[in-house]
């Protein structure tokens, strides 16, 4: 798939199983990662994955910072289950630094692209995937459960497999609508 193709029809699939990447394929996804924009080479980027036994650790962490905000059963039965929508999550942390040329914001950005870079590395290789965020990574219990303190943050958990559901097609938007001419 040329990079033209995958930008204009990137999709996120709510429906994965496995196999979930590994060995060359997984190491694609954390090199494209790594390539995100990062002005003055800060590398502001931790990955943390889960999968087969971490998927119910990851699930644990949400139990517990559902149970801590006193949820009802469903939202605990949500929390607990979120994990296992793929066989592989990767949760995404910026890890920032003080810079005198690079505000914390930039640093936030460039974990973002970094995320998005790994979800085109992905299906460009036969993967799907998607990018969420939700209360969960904003959630105390979660960012010290997985060690994300300051103003670190968790900018998204990449939810990876194979596709598990037929591929919708993008939705074809107005550019008038977006954009403008100065």
């Amino acid at each position: 798939m040329d990079a033209l193709t995958l930008l204009l029809n990137r999709r996120s699939l709510p429906k994965m199983v496995a196999p979930a990447p590994e060995g060359e394929a997984l190491e694609a996804i954390f090199r494209a990662g790594l390539r995100a924009p990062d002005h003055a080479g800060l590398a502001p980027w931790r990955f943390i994955v889960s999968q087969g036994e971490g998927l119910q650790k990851l699930a644990d962490i949400l139990v517990e910072a559902a149970n801590s905000e006193g949820a009802d059963d469903a939202a605990i039965e949500k929390a607990g289950s979120a994990p296992f929508r793929a066989p592989m999550v990767i949760t995404v942390v910026a890890k920032v630094a003080e810079h005198d040329k690079v505000p914390v914001i930039e640093q936030y950005l460039s974990a973002g692209c970094a995320v998005q870079a790994m979800q085109l590395a992905a299906i460009a290789q036969g993967y799907a995937g998607f990018w969420r965020t939700g209360k969960w990574a904003y959630h105390p219990v979660v960012r010290q459960a997985l060690g994300v303190g300051g103003d670190n943050m968790i900018v998204g958990f990449l939810y990876l497999g194979t596709p598990g559901c037929r591929d919708a097609k993008p939705p074809v938007r107005d550019l008038t609508q977006f954009v403008e001419y100065l």
